[in-house]
Order: structure tokens, then sequence, then C-alpha cells
């Protein structure tokens, strides 16, 4: 005779099968790390750490610009960054009056001697050193046909070329004051008022000729001479 079928034999089973399906067994490979190792992993990356942070000291990036953008404080030209400010009347003159020149370099020369028969030398010339209404006249106005330079002759074709239209009067002054105290010459500053002065008297249209301009060989234009050779005033104030 069987033993009879427990009464809850049916229900014990299907609560089986549920908790199963509720959560499958694991395989030994996927089990869980145990806490004791999770919490020495921790330990020791926090160690790492930092001994790394401990090092980063020795570690140094470069962060500057390569290509800086240009200030003011950086201008390298002559004269830049106000520079020309703390120089007195004479000498800013000689300054522009240098680079304002170079109209006059192809014909006269870089070094002021010109060119033999062609053009006459500024350097140690009695047109320079001389009389400066005649040479504010001459660069003012022009010259044309033959005159006589330190004992040579010279007929340059065409003549100088009047410069009174091209230049502003303080242009024109910082380029005779230059010419006037370069390559050994010696002389007293022109400044603009004195070309201003004899703009104001003499309205010529034409060149001049050597016999036109005889008269002021050695004539100077009435005014101040702030500085340089020759000064008759304090500098004057800066406009």
């Amino acid at each position: 005779m069987s033993a009879p079928a427990h009464p809850d034999s049916t229900d014990l089973d299907r609560i089986h099968a549920a908790v199963k399906r509720e959560k499958a067994d694991q395989a030994p490979s996927n089990a869980p790390a145990p806490m004791w190792a999770i919490f020495l992993l921790m330990l020791v990356s926090i160690i790492a750490g930092g001994q790394l942070g401990g090092n980063t000291g020795s570690l140094s990036f470069n962060t500057s610009n390569p290509f800086p953008a240009a200030t003011p404080a950086d201008d390298v030209r002559p004269g830049g960054s106000g520079a020309g400010d703390a120089l007195d009347p004479f000498a800013l003159a000689m300054k522009k009056g240098s680079s304002g020149y170079a109209v006059c370099g192809g014909c006269h020369q870089g070094n002021g001697n010109g060119i033999p028969g062609q053009f006459p030398p500024l350097a140690g010339s009695e047109w320079v050193q001389g009389g400066t209404e005649r040479l504010i006249r001459v660069a003012q106005h022009g010259l044309v046909g033959a005159i006589t330079v330190k004992g040579q002759g010279y007929n340059t074709p065409g003549g100088m070329m009047a410069f009174g239209a091209a230049m502003s009067a303080q242009d024109l002054a910082n380029v005779l004051t230059y010419v006037r105290n370069t390559w050994g010459n010696e002389g007293t500053m022109i400044t603009k008022e004195m070309v201003e002065k004899v703009r104001s008297e003499e309205k010529r249209a034409t060149q001049w000729t050597e016999a036109d301009l005889k008269p002021f060989a050695d004539k100077n234009v009435a005014g101040d001479i702030p500085a340089g050779p020759g000064a008759t005033a304090a500098p004057a104030a800066k406009k």
C-alpha cells in the first residue's frame, strides 16, 4: 500500500519554482566580489592617488601665448612709444629731417656729395651753410640754370624742383635743419616760423636763378632759434 501524498507537496513545488524564477542561481565565476576585496581595492586606489598627487609638481605645462599681441610698450621703431617727446626741438628736427631727406637723396645722394657734373653736393656747400633765406627760397621755389658750388659748375637739366607745394612748413624746416647739420655741416636751426615768413612774403611761381638769389646769399630769416648751434631762445613749447 503506497504512502499517501503529502497534502502540501504541490504547493511546496510551486513555491520553490517561483523562487528560482525570482533569483536564479549564480555560477561561481559570476558571484559578486566579497566585501573585503572591494574595501582593499578602494584602499589601494586612495594610497596610489596620494602618491601621484605629491609628484605632480614635477609636471609643468607651458600655457603662455607664443604669439602675444603687440602693445605700445613693444614698439621698437626709432622714436616709438613717445620717445620723441624727450627730444629738444633741434634734436627732434634732425630726427624727422633725416626721414624727410629721402626726397632729396635721389639727386644729392645719401652721403650728401651729389653726383659730379649733374647734381651739386650739400656736404660743405656754401649754399647750405650760408644765409638761411637763400636756402629756404631755393627749397620753396626751386632753382634752374648754371650755378657754382664749392668752385665747381653745375647745370642740372630742368633744375631743382620746388618743394614748397609738396611739403608743409614744418617738414621743410626739418629737412633744411638736417642738411645744415649733417656730413660735417654746422648751421643754425631753421624753424617752421622762418619758412612761413618766406612763404608769406614771396609768392613766386617760377624757379630761381643764381643771379636772382645773390642778394640773399648771406641773409638769415629773422626769428628765434630754439636749440642747437647758435640757439637764441629757450626751447619752444611743443605743439
